[in-house]
Order: C-alpha cells, then sequence, then structure tokens
C-alpha cells in the first residue's frame, strides 16, 4: 500500500471557509434542469467575452490611454466610428484584415487626438494573454454550473490574429458551444448570431441565460425571449446569476475537485482502513476529493461517517531518491505536536522509511536540487546552468542549525478565521536540520511574484504598504530582530537559492505531467514557469554580484591613477584583470601588462574557455533563432519584446542602455544610480538619450535648441528631438535628455543634462522613425515633442552647463561598442557569404569558384581584420591610458568601422543576389545599420576632422 499519512481537526471546517477559493475542473454529467422562484427552466448559460469573462476593451484602453498620454476616449471614439460599417465591425466580421484594421483604426484614432498616434501597442493590450486573463469568479461559476449538468456557450464579437487564429485567450473545454463573429461573418446585436448559438446548443431562448455588458446586444437578445444580465461587475453579475439558478456558484469544499484518473485511490480498500484505524461503526459513503493545488504530494480530503481528514500520498510510478518524503513530514509533525508548534494531529503513517543524516544544510540542499534538476531536465534553460555554475561557488560560509521546514509559505498555513492565529503548519516532508534562513527567503517567493502568477499568486505588483504587508526587506530585518540575529549580508543568495530551488521542483513537476504522474491540473504549464523562476533566480545571483563588487577594495591601477575595472565575483575570476599577450604562447612567461592579445588563442586558459563557450552559444542557440525574430519583427506584435530575445540575452549591453548606464556611473549622484543605474545594470529597464533635433545640424552639439528653465523648484523642458533610439520601447522609463540652460553662457557651457522619466506628462511621441524603411521594433527611433516637461531638480547630472562634457564622456566608450557591434555584424555576413557560395551554381560552376566572388571575399576579411586591429589597439589604449588618451584611435575606429562594414555587407548582398535584399536573411538590416553608423554618435566628417587636427598636431 502506498505510504501516506492522515490528519483530523475539529476547526478543520472553520479554516477552509477563511481559506481562498479556487475553481474546479471543467465537466459536466449529463443534463438537468434548474428553476428559479418564478417557474421557468434554465438549461444553458451563455457568456459573452470582452467585459464579462475577461476585461473589457474600453477598460484596456482607457489604462493604454492614459500610459501614452493620449486624449481620454479617443479609443472608444475610433472603436464606435462608422458604427455596422465601420473598421471594428468590418474587423470582427472577418469582412477586413488586421493590417488593413490597424491603418484605419490608426487613421481614426490620429483624427480624433490631432496626433499622429500609433495603436499597436492598443493591439499588444488585446492580443497580451497576461493581460486578458480570465475573471477567477467566473471561471469558478462556470465549473459550478456544468457540474449541476448545465449546457455553457461563448458568444463573442471576435477577430482573428496574425496567425490566422481568433483571439480566444480561454479554456474552450469550459463550453459546450463557442460562438465567433469573425468566423460566422455576423457581429451582435444581429439576432442571427443568438439563433446560430442557440441552434447549437440544442435550446429554446426561454431556457437560457445570457451575460452580457453592452446594452444594445442585452436588448436584442431580451428580444428573443433570452433571460439577460447585464455585467457591470463580474461579482455582482454571478450572485444575480445564482438567484436565477437557485444554487450556489463558489465551491463548497474550497480549493478541491475529483480526484484525478491517474491519481485515484481504491475507495473500498481505503473506507475499510479508515473504519479499523478510527474504529468508526456508523454507516454512510466514504467522500473523496482531491485538492487541487499542490506541486509535489497528492493530497485528499477525506468524509467519513462525522470526521473530516486530509490524506497525502507518493504519487504513482518510479520517484527520485530522496523525493515526495510523507515518512519524514510524518514524524517531524508528530514530534512537532508534542513541543507545542501548531501542526495538525497526526492519525497514521501506513510504512516507514529512513531519512537522510544531517551535514551542511545548504551545499547539501544545492546539490541536491540541481541533481533533482538534471534528473527532469527535457531542455537547455540558459539561466539554470548559469545558477548550476553559481550557486555552489557562493554558499554561506556561517549557517545556524534548526529544524527547517522546508516548505515554508503562507498556502502551508491554516489560519483561524476570525482571530490572527496561526491553526496549523502544514506540510513538513521537507524538513531537516538545517539552516532557518532558508525557509525565511523561501516565504518571501510571493513578494516577488505577480498576481496574475498561475501556481500561486504572489504581491510583486501589489501596493504592500495599501495592504499593510511589510516588504521582503522589512519581514527579514523584523525575523532577525526577533532572534536576536544581525541581518544577513548575504541575503540575495538565500533568494537566489529559493527560486532556484522552485525552479527545479517545477521542472520536476512538468516531467512527470508528460508521463501523467504529476498531482496538479496545471502541471503541464510548469514547464513554462521553470523558466520564468530561474530567471528571478539569476536576478538575485546578480544582485548578489553587484554587492560584493560594490563591497570589494578598489583595484591597484596598471599604469594610470584613475579608476579601473574590478571583477564582480559572479563572474570567472580570470575576467577581473585584462593580461595582454603578444604571443599565441599564453603561459605567464609570455604574459605582460602592457601587451595586446591579437586573437583567442592568446587568451589564458580559462578565459579562452569563456570565449568557447560563448561561440557554442551563438551557434547554437543565437543564429537559429534567427527566423522567429525576423518574422516577430514583422508582425503586429513587433512592438512588444520578443520573450525569446529576453530568454537569450546574456550581457545586458545594447544601445543606448550601455552610454546612460556611463553617464550614471561617472557623474550620477547615489540617488540617481540607485533609482536608474540598478535596474539598467539588471536588465529590467530600458532608456533613450534625447540630443539630435530636426530643426538644426545636430552633429554640432552646441547647436542644439531645446529649453530647460528652472521654475519653482524644478526644472521645466520644451523642445523638439528626433531619432531618439529605444524610446518606443514599453521597457524605455528613463530618458536622458540634452538642452540649455543658459544661451549666453560660454558656447561649450550652455547645456545640461536631465534625467527625465518616461512617465512624465508631456511627453509625446509624434511618430516612429525609420532607416530604409525598417522601423528597428520594439525599440524604435522616435521624433518626441517635449511640452512643459517639469522635472525635479535633483535629476540634473553634473550640474548645470555640464552637458557638453557629459555627451563627450559617454560617447567615447560608445562609439567602441558600436565598432565592436560593426565587426561582429561583418563577420556574420561574410560567413554567410561564404556559405552562400559554396551552395550555388552559375555559368557552369560554383559561385565560390568564381574568380570576382573569391575576390570579394578575400578583400572583405583583409578589411575586417584591418578594422579588428584598429580596434582593439582602441581598446588597449582606453584600458591602460583612459578615454581621453584615445580619442585620436576612437575617432579613426569610428571613421573605418561603419564604413568597412557597409562594403563588407554590400558584398555578401551581391554574393547572395535579389534574396540579400529581402528580410529572409539579416543582411539588409545589417546594412542599414552599418550604414545608420556613419551618422550615429558624430558623423563620418566629424572625425576625418578631428584625426586630421590631432595627426597636424601631432607633427608640428
Amino acid at each position: 500500500m502506498c505510504i501516506r499519512w492522515l490528519l483530523g481537526s475539529s476547526q478543520l471546517q472553520r479554516a477552509w471557509r477563511a481559506a481562498s477559493l479556487k475553481h474546479l475542473p471543467y465537466g459536466h454529467q449529463g443534463t438537468r434542469r434548474w428553476r428559479h422562484s418564478g417557474g421557468s427552466t434554465y438549461r444553458a448559460v451563455i457568456f459573452d467575452m470582452g467585459g464579462v469573462l475577461i476585461p473589457s476593451p474600453g477598460k484596456m484602453a482607457a489604462e493604454w490611454e492614459v500610459r501614452n498620454h493620449i486624449p481620454s476616449g479617443t479609443v472608444l471614439k475610433a472603436l464606435s466610428s462608422g458604427g455596422e460599417n465601420g473598421p471594428w465591425m468590418k474587423f470582427m466580421r472577418a469582412e477586413i484584415t488586421i493590417e488593413d484594421f490597424l491603418q484605419e483604426f490608426r487613421k481614426l484614432c490620429s483624427e480624433i487626438s490631432k496626433t499622429d498616434m500609433s495603436v499597436d501597442f492598443f493591439s499588444f493590450l488585446l492580443t497580451n494573454e497576461q493581460v486578458v486573463k480570465q475573471f477567477p469568479v467566473m471561471t469558478e461559476a462556470i465549473t459550478q454550473i456544468r457540474a449541476k449538468g448545465l449546457q455553457t456557450a461563448l458568444l463573442s464579437n471576435n477577430f482573428f490574429l496574425p496567425n490566422g487564429k481568433s483571439f480566444l485567450p480561454l479554456d474552450r473545454k469550459q463550453f459546450d458551444v463557442v460562438v465567433e463573429s469573425c468566423l460566422e461573418g455576423i457581429c451582435k446585436p444581429d439576432p442571427r448570431i443568438y439563433k446560430l448559438c442557440l441552434e447549437r446548443l440544442g435550446r429554446k431562448p426561454s431556457e437560457c441565460i445570457l451575460l452580457e455588458d453592452l446594452g444594445p446586444n442585452l436588448k436584442a437578445a431580451a428580444s428573443l425571449g433570452i433571460h439577460t444580465i447585464k455585467v457591470n461587475d463580474p461579482e455582482t453579475a454571478v450572485k444575480e446569476l445564482k438567484t436565477l439558478l437557485g444554487f450556489t456558484l463558489r465551491t463548497v469544499v474550497p480549493n478541491t475537485r475529483p480526484v484525478r484518473k491517474t491519481m485515484e485511490i481504491p475507495k473500498d480498500s481505503l473506507e475499510k482502513y479508515l473504519r479499523d484505524l478510527l474504529g468508526i461503526q456508523t454507516t454512510g459513503p466514504l467522500e473523496l476529493l482531491q485538492f487541487d493545488h499542490g506541486q509535489s504530494n497528492p493530497t485528499y480530503y477525506i468524509k467519513l461517517a462525522n470526521q473530516q481528514m486530509v490524506l497525502r500520498k507518493k504519487p504513482p510510478g518510479t520517484l527520485l531518491p530522496s523525493a515526495h518524503a510523507v515518512e519524514r513530514e510524518f514524524r517531524i509533525m508528530k514530534a512537532l505536536k508534542n513541543a507545542g508548534v501548531p501542526v495538525p494531529k497526526v492519525l497514521d503513517l501506513c510504512e516507514d522509511s529512513r531519512g537522510q543524516d544531517h551535514w551542511d544544510y545548504i551545499t547539501r540542499q544545492v546539490q541536491t536540487w540541481i541533481k533533482q534538476y538534471r534528473a527532469t531536465e527535457t531542455s537547455t534553460i540558459p539561466a539554470m546552468e548559469r545558477l548550476i555554475e553559481w550557486l555552489p561557488l557562493h554558499l554561506p560560509s556561517q549557517q545556524r542549525t534548526t529544524v527547517v521546514h522546508g516548505d515554508f509559505r503562507l498556502d502551508n498555513l491554516l489560519f483561524h478565521p476570525e482571530t490572527n492565529e496561526v491553526l496549523a503548519v502544514l506540510d513538513w516532508e521537507l524538513s531537516t536540520l538545517g539552516d532557518p534562513l532558508a525557509d525565511v527567503a523561501y516565504s518571501c517567493l510571493a513578494h516577488y511574484l505577480p498576481s496574475s502568477f498561475p501556481i500561486q499568486p504572489g504581491l510583486g505588483d501589489c501596493d504592500l504598504t495599501k495592504l499593510g504587508i511589510p516588504t521582503a526587506e522589512e519581514y527579514f530585518r523584523m525575523y532577525c530582530l526577533h532572534m536576536g540575529i544581525p541581518p544577513t549580508e548575504n541575503w540575495n543568495f538565500y533568494m537566489a537559492f529559493s527560486f532556484f530551488r522552485i525552479a527545479a521542483i517545477l521542472q520536476g513537476v512538468y516531467k512527470r505531467s508528460l508521463t501523467g504522474q504529476a498531482s496538479s491540473a496545471t502541471a503541464e504549464q510548469s514547464g513554462k514557469l521553470t523558466e520564468f523562476m530561474s530567471n528571478l533566480a539569476w536576478d538575485f545571483a546578480v544582485k548578489e554580484g553587484f554587492r560584493v563588487f560594490k563591497e570589494m577594495p578598489p583595484t591597484k591601477p596598471l599604469t594610470r591613477s584613475h579608476h579601473t575595472w574590478a571583477r564582480p565575483q559572479f563572474l570567472p575570476r580570470t575576467l577581473g584583470r585584462r593580461s595582454y599577450v603578444t604571443s599565441t604562447d599564453s603561459s605567464p612567461a609570455h604574459a605582460s601588462k602592457g601587451a595586446l592579445v591579437f586573437s583567442p588563442e592568446g587568451l589564458s586558459p580559462p578565459v579562452r574557455e569563456v570565449y568557447q563557450r560563448l561561440k557554442q552559444f551563438i551557434e547554437r542557440h543565437v543564429y537559429p533563432a534567427e527566423p522567429e525574430l525576423q518574422s516577430h519583427q514583422a508582425s503586429a506584435e513587433r512592438w512588444t519584446p520578443s520573450p525569446l530575445v529576453e530568454d537569450l540575452k546574456i550581457f545586458n549591453c545594447s544601445a543606448p542602455d550601455t552610454g546612460n548606464m556611463e553617464v550614471l556611473v561617472r557623474y550620477g549622484t547615489e540617488e540617481q544610480k540607485a533609482r536608474w543605474l540598478t535596474p539598467l545594470l539588471e536588465g529590467k529597464a530600458r532608456s533613450c538619450f534625447a540630443m539630435t533635433e530636426p530643426q538644426v545640424a545636430s552633429s554640432d552639439a552646441t547647436n542644439i535648441e531645446s529649453s530647460i528653465r528652472e521654475e519653482d523648484g524644478f526644472y521645466v523642458i520644451n523642445g523638439h528631438k528626433w531619432w531618439i533610439s529605444g524610446i518606443l520601447d514599453p521597457r524605455c522609463q528613463l530618458c536622458v535628455f540634452m538642452g540649455k540652460t543658459d544661451p549666453h553662457a560660454p558656447r561649450h557651457q550652455q547645456q545640461s543634462v536631465l534625467l527625465v522619466p518616461m512617465d512624465t506628462p508631456g511627453i509625446k511621441i509624434i511618430r516612429p522613425l525609420t532607416v530604409y524603411g525598417l522601423e528597428d521594433a520594439p525599440g524604435g527611433h522616435g521624433e518626441v515633442l517635449f511640452e512643459k516637461v517639469r522635472v525635479p531638480k535633483e535629476n540634473m547630472v553634473l550640474g548645470p552647463g555640464r552637458g557638453f562634457e557629459i555627451a563627450q564622456g559617454r560617447l567615447g566608450p560608445g562609439r567602441i561598442h558600436h565598432c565592436m557591434r560593426l565587426i561582429g555584424c561583418s563577420e556574420r555576413a561574410l560567413a554567410l557569404m561564404k556559405a552562400r557560395a559554396k551552395s550555388r551554381v552559375a555559368f557552369g560552376k560554383p559561385l565560390v569558384e568564381q574568380g570576382t566572388i573569391l575576390a570579394d571575399i578575400a578583400q572583405s576579411r583583409v578589411e575586417i581584420e584591418q578594422a579588428r586591429l584598429l580596434v582593439l589597439k582602441a581598446a588597449h589604449v582606453m584600458d591602460v591610458a583612459g578615454n581621453k588618451a584615445a580619442a585620436l584611435d576612437i575617432a579613426m575606429i569610428k571613421m573605418v568601422a561603419p564604413s568597412m562594414a557597409s562594403r563588407v555587407i554590400d558584398r555578401a548582398i551581391q554574393a547572395f543576389g535579389a534574396a540579400g535584399l529581402s528580410n529572409d536573411f539579416p543582411l539588409a538590416q545589417f546594412f542599414a545599420g552599418a550604414r545608420a553608423l556613419r551618422f550615429a554618435d558624430g558623423p563620418d566628417e566629424v572625425h576625418r576632422a578631428a584625426v586630421a587636427k590631432m595627426e597636424l598636431k601631432h607633427g608640428l
């Protein structure tokens, strides 16, 4: 017999009443009739989608208008424009495509708002499943309706997505019938669509109830004899529906469902066992339900006679060693009950097995969960690989030892329904002796999870102050104060490990779901959640690395007195200092601080190993992803950041963020760094730099005209900027703005730099600009108006009149970053060209044998190597002597690299023929980027002049 334990509690029912309610699984048993007090019989309930099951488009549009500074009501006016023959109704009848609709819709919105307005963000809101998530109260009501044998139907004015599927972010299994306007060619309030729904249900109008939020649609349904409920608030509508149907629409035993097929227990044997155990003599059936939460051991609700119990058992099938230890849980709870800890009374354990001996808890835990993850791994998850390498290297040096629960969180506590009291701590299967801070950190997971998280709704997007809930940091300090211990410095390690552990657990659940062994109905989606959790874990690992980095003593300079780069602890030790060699022999005898590495072979073995890993990562994960990324950039969702890019991000070194990070590191105050630098470094926010203006030649930064004037303790900005890269990205939170504070000051002391939050009123994006027709979504390049934008005085960087100095300090590193990217694009273009030349035949022989192609390949290789060496020299001088000393080298590489890349990419396009001009390959995008960089961070002419002046100066 399976190992299991049981518990009983006279307070169990009261605790359940206080618990949050969750829905039962879908399914219904036969067809029944339900009468309300008036005597009518209802056999089906019909639901609208937007405004009933999910938030209405109108509500989402209103939120989007506020967020994007669009006049209120613009979207709703555009939606209703033209009535039945307007673009919105045509779109929902599938008479026009989504591209045609968005074009018409943008035109309408622009006319209404009197601005040139993009509606792609509104399209994102409509088609993002995280935004349009089904109301839980409606999910539960549908479950109860179907459990009573009534039919359910979805009747929706709907539309097609670019992938050809209709927009339906719901589980179709909830409904017996689904009727969508885009599939039928008719929309509500046309009576024909209601009749079609009734026909497919096989019901008369008087047998049906419709829940709808729009008056005209309700009126049309009522005219046919359908009983209607107007939905203004889902909770209120469900109460009205309950009155009509005459039965509860909320789960009676919260959080339970019928036992899943793969988790069934022989009821006859179980009943006999319980009657013998408890000495129950009375008759009556055994009631057995399964709790629908929990991702590890199946947990059941049992009622027999007047006894209520909970049963826990291991899942069926072959299990991992040391996993699902219900026997340990039984022993710990039995011992703790006698020690006065609030745990339930345990009744019996059917079988026994030995637990693990205690040794270094965190070390054992890290090793255990790495093994557990490896045993259930189904694909490579980059963040998990990084954590598996990072965690063992950063274990706490000191640990306290107490009883550790191992799964301590709110939903393993039973609370008194009326008083602030914990009645029982449940689920002790992972308990042992160990470091209590692991429990403290684990109980804080909800603080960092969104409220929409499917397994355990979190608090990450909630106002904790308003809710009266302490932050995770406050909670941790309260624990330390209560225990009389100093706060640990490596709190981020414990959080990283906790999220890593949850990710490993979810991976195990997902693996078991593939074989039908998982106990939760939501197990199959845990595969995606594993990656989500591992990314959260890595966020904390990065924070821990930055903490250690900040506490490190300053590094001794090589040959200069200014700042040198120190290695964050989370990076390989060999990356802390540069070791330059001129020979391919990387032995210490050939190493020298002042020498320059010409090739990967000249790197030290550990760094060379990192280089090889990076190269393999690019080849295995990045290059194969190019078609999907290109497809995303051509889709209606292109202004939404691609999740694939976020998954693959490993360096977080994109422009213009790198330059803005430089500004904050070099010139920002501690407050400015805390607010803006940290989220930029962690990759959680994006930024833009606003300097270029359409009215003046902005290659001369002293020409800019945008004004910054002081007023009532604020700075007020007015100006017209364009080619502001990254400003259209929905993650863009900061604009580094350059304007004039004193037009009468000396020429290079008139400008200042302000940090402008992107949600500040007065920032109006006029339009996205294109580069050879390419939008560069999702960041794009925006033309923007700043009208009476008020910014606090503390957002000034370095001080008034220091803008030109800041811009010059920012551009040096930014220029070399661009040149590095250009060399990478050139290498990629040449590799594509070689592969193409080997695979194509023209005029009777392979392209690779054509003389002109061979000459182009040779010329490209020579030009790439020339530029690479110049860039390496510039980087070397910047490292050993500083940016100012490298000014000549930086100007030369910025003059050379974009032109070189343009030529190399152009040759590759020529080898591809017409295909090279298409979006089927990245060459056209490479070319547009290289050509644009002959302007960005200063045009070629400025750099040529700078090089010539310095050359002449040196020659005198």
